[in-house]
């Protein structure tokens, strides 16, 4: 709550007198159900959020498992070896 407010530069006299309008406004019946609808709408965007980033983060850590990309150091890959199967030379001569 500390990095809303900072965030804002609300005082805590703005806020006190917010809060006097809010109950003025809703009073006090419908005051705790405002906050609990306030609750679950802002849990529910958190949930949203995370959702999101856990998405994002499996996608980038599934995009960087097929390129074999290491992002710490961009500029090096870590490319598999090719490994060439050894020539069977009776196969490759003609009869």
């Amino acid at each position: 709550m500390n990095n809303f407010l900072l965030f804002f530069s609300i005082s805590g006299g703005e806020i006190l007198v917010i809060i006097i309008v809010v109950y003025l406004v809703f009073g006090p019946k419908k005051l705790p159900e405002l906050a609990r609808k306030l609750g679950k709408v802002m849990n529910e965007f958190k949930r949203a959020t995370n959702d999101i980033k856990r998405e994002i983060n499996k996608e980038t850590t599934n995009f960087q498992r097929d390129l074999n990309i290491d992002l710490n150091d961009p500029l090096k890959t870590d490319t598999p070896k090719n490994k060439t199967e050894p020539t069977d030379s009776k196969s490759s001569s003609k009869k």
